[in-house]
């Protein structure tokens, strides 16, 4: 149990080599979900895209793909994600892609610049959730969406116990969040087993 908490201990701020693991270990695991999430969401082509906790950076290669000359930013708290994020993106890093290191607290970006923003897996992990989510409205083009998707959805979830720092909440629990912020006409996918995307529109 004590590796196993180690390696789970790595979801939050992904360090060291252990951390490289873990990265690769959430590229590939959350693809279902991350693949599922996106057909949600009418994604055009042209538009600037920010995905907030990019970890590995397979999900801004997903929003790339899905957009003919996007810009899809990327912005993660980890050292190594944003390395490693950079790395999975290097053809086109600086170009159509660009990865700051950097807290969803605080976006360093000016307002109503993103036509969508995307967390994947990374909301549990966000301190001031509320504050998290004014910052993600702020910087969202009037009518642009904010897609979250999870996996973990039950606020008494046993991943808590697993993995430190880790909040988990339902999607109702979200949805009610979303709307505080100020988002509307907010919508709660579900697929089986446990996965859920919560959309909200600026």
């Amino acid at each position: 149990m004590g590796l196993l908490k180690s390696f789970f201990s790595q979801c939050a701020r992904p360090e060291g080599s252990l951390g490289r693991v873990m990265l690769s270990f959430m590229n590939y695991t959350h693809a279902p979900l991350t693949n599922w999430g996106l057909k949600l969401v009418d994604i055009q082509d042209g538009w600037t895209m920010l995905d907030v906790g990019c970890g590995g950076g397979f999900t801004i290669r997903r929003l790339l793909n899905r957009s003919k000359d996007a810009q899809v930013y990327g912005i993660d708290i980890s050292e190594e994600s944003v390395a490693k994020a950079k790395k999975v993106n290097a053809e086109v890093l600086d170009k159509q892609v660009f990865v700051t290191q950097g807290s969803a607290e605080k976006l360093p970006y000016e307002n109503e610049k993103f036509d969508l923003v995307t967390a994947v897996e990374t909301v549990y992990f966000w301190p001031n959730l509320s504050g998290c989510l004014q910052e993600v409205h702020r910087v969202l083009k009037p009518g642009g969406k904010f897609a979250i998707l999870v996996e973990v959805v039950d606020s008494d979830s046993k991943w808590t116990s697993v993995v430190e720092g880790m909040t988990a909440y339902t999607p109702e629990q979200i949805k009610s969040l979303l709307d505080d912020a100020g988002f509307a006409q907010t919508e709660i996918h579900r697929k089986k087993p446990t996965y859920a995307t919560i959309i909200g529109c600026k």
